[in-house]
């Protein structure tokens, strides 16, 4: 992560940069939306003084772009305060005098104080048709529950997160073997577009801005790595659901086979209603099937046993003929 200090804030611009006469504007951005919104702003003539991002956690895959890199070659400085409502972050914006703020995958809350200072507003692409999926993990969260659209959506900050008005929306399809990753780069498309179609608008003060019924949608919290365990009593569908939605990158779907510790990092429902009274996995020729105590059962293209990836023949030459149990 490139990293700027409060002693370089002003560098030199690079070629095509100088004399823009666009409004002037703080980011706050990472990941692949942070990216893409971000060069959408740039290619529209936004005069972006000031980027906050954040620093990349050691503890996290770290498979999308840097926002950090992305400004650096823009000659925008970026920085990443642990809190951007800290009074010396405050004051740094204020002395930025802008016009808008924009929020793009940024991870922390943005304080009333902070959001008030930009004199035309503040605003936030979210990952999901609100008001449906407010909060955390909006892509994971609609996979999980199993809907077939979401989206981004363009939206101004309140001091409640995602409730405020709706500016654009611009919707995708989720497909049944969907992983959250395609997802995700399909509400990564979304959001580039959504700003795009509606940025000339904003900067002209004409875009629309409709109030949100909060009451049509729901907010979800984060998840954790745990959060992904099985629980084989539930039917295939919503097995597979909760899999395609913490596939890598993301931490998996984690089991237990034959008492091995495991992880289901693919599947594919292939009959929905016939419920097993045990859990088990079995060989089908050359193909892994898991039978659901819930009810159908699931191809499991891809399988991790102790860290290690297996075959239906390196299974059976690991745990013996089967069929296996499943779960703890």
């Amino acid at each position: 992560m490139i990293q700027q200090s409060s002693e370089s804030l002003s560098p030199t611009p690079l070629p095509g940069r100088e004399g823009r006469r666009g409004p002037r504007a703080v980011v706050f951005a990472y990941h692949n939306v942070g990216v893409r919104c971000l060069k959408v702003l740039l290619a529209h003539g936004v005069d972006v003084a000031l980027v906050f991002t954040h620093e990349d956690s050691s503890s996290e895959q770290i498979w999308f772009d840097s926002v950090a890199a992305t400004a650096a070659e823009y000659g925008i400085p970026a920085i990443t305060p642990e809190d951007p409502n800290a009074p010396e972050e405050l004051r740094r914006i204020r002395e930025q005098a802008p016009d808008f703020l924009f929020s793009f995958y940024y991870r922390r809350m943005l304080a009333p104080e902070l959001l008030a200072i930009a004199r035309r507003g503040a605003l936030n692409l979210h990952g999901s048709l609100l008001p449906k999926y407010r909060g955390r993990v909006p892509v994971n969260w609609a996979i999980i529950h199993g809907e077939t659209e979401t989206g981004a959506t363009l939206h101004y900050m309140t001091a409640k997160p995602d409730a405020g008005d709706l500016v654009a929306q611009t919707a995708v399809p989720i497909l049944p073997d969907d992983t959250a990753k395609e997802v995700f780069d399909k509400v990564t498309l979304a959001a580039e577009l959504t700003l795009h179609r509606v940025l000339p608008a904003l900067v002209v003060g004409m875009a629309p801005r409709i109030a949100q019924d909060v009451s049509k949608g729901s907010y979800f919290s984060g998840r954790k790595p745990e959060d992904g365990r099985i629980d084989w009593s539930w039917p295939a569908t919503r097995i597979h659901n909760l899999v395609r939605a913490v596939a890598p990158p993301y931490p998996g779907a984690f089991t237990a086979v034959a008492g091995q510790p495991a992880r289901v990092l693919s599947s594919r429902v292939i009959e929905a209603a016939t419920p097993a009274i045990t859990a088990l996995l079995e060989r089908a020729g050359d193909r892994l099937v898991a039978r659901c105590a819930g009810g159908g059962a699931l191809f499991v293209p891809a399988l991790e046993i102790a860290g290690e990836q297996v075959t239906s023949a390196s299974l059976t030459e690991r745990l013996g003929p089967g069929p296996w149990r499943l779960g703890d």
